[in-house]
């Protein structure tokens, strides 16, 4: 089973990195930035967006509520400034049940495997 326990030690996540790990668009991410204000990557000199770990957990959270939960954007946007708190451990919850989901079906394909 090959799973990658280092990818925490990295500071900075591109557009593409946080794009493939959600499995949405660049420019959602990029339009979602000027949706919600509390998204706001760092930006180099020539523009790149450098994603935090804290950048990350909030558009994971805005992901939970818009893709997952069906919230449109004003809805979205109000549920944050009101029950974050009640939101953020949900969307936490949820990813760390398809994290585990995945490290099972890697563990059935092995086991196939050996069959």
């Amino acid at each position: 089973m090959s799973l990658n326990r280092n990818k925490d030690l990295k500071t900075y996540y591109s557009i593409s990195e946080l794009s493939a790990m959600l499995g949405v668009s660049e420019s959602l991410l990029r339009y979602w930035e000027k949706e919600f204000p509390s998204i706001q990557p760092r930006k180099t000199g020539r523009g790149v967006r450098q994603y935090s770990k804290a950048d990350i957990e909030e558009v994971r959270l805005i992901h939970h509520l818009v893709k997952e939960r069906g919230m449109k954007l004003a809805a979205a946007r109000e549920a944050l400034r009101a029950n974050r708190h009640e939101a953020s451990p949900k969307a936490e919850a949820i990813d760390r049940l398809v994290a585990i989901r995945e490290d099972l079906m890697a563990i059935k394909a092995q086991l196939d495997s050996l069959i």
